[in-house]
């Protein structure tokens, strides 16, 4: 009997620091989420384009963001890559402010390393960094217009 009081009290402690635990990381996501759209409003804004489709996107206020506005227009193909996210390399390396953003939103706009721009389709959670350059205002038809190939992506300034 003894045993199955202490099992007890170990599985509810265990649970409540689990609970506990998803609570703090879902303020994070929240608290992260919350920065960036207000970094987003401090920027500038342009438009992706991907063959037919039009979205806007709201650039960081960040040197990353600043410089890869100068490099606008910009037509590139960009590699499918894990089912989640398209990606390319570009000319010259921008600054860097490399951080984990522990969960990645369809629609976010990034550099990883110093010069592989990375364009995601899917919300997942990461343990890989990179520096947030801007996220695209409504994502609706992203994933249809980005398919499952390679695509030929136009980012221009508005």
């Amino acid at each position: 009997m003894k045993f199955l009081i202490a099992t007890f009290f170990l599985l509810a402690s265990i649970s409540f620091i689990l609970i506990r635990g998803d609570k703090a990381n879902s303020q994070n996501i929240i608290r992260n989420n919350r920065n960036n759209i207000m970094s987003a409003q401090n920027g500038t804004t342009m438009k992706i384009t991907v063959d037919t489709a039009v979205f806007k996107a709201a650039l960081y206020d960040n040197a990353a963001a600043t410089a890869f506005k100068k490099l606008l227009p910009l037509t590139i193909t960009m590699d499918d890559l894990n089912g989640n996210e398209k990606h390319a390399e570009i000319s010259g390396k921008l600054s860097l402010n490399i951080v984990n953003p522990g969960t990645i939103q369809n629609g976010d706009l990034m550099i990883w390393s110093s010069k592989t721009l990375v364009l995601f389709y899917k919300t997942f959670s990461t343990s890989y960094s990179y520096t947030k350059l801007g996220r695209i205002d409504d994502v609706t038809g992203l994933v249809a217009a980005l398919g499952s190939g390679n695509v030929t992506v136009t980012f221009d300034a508005e």
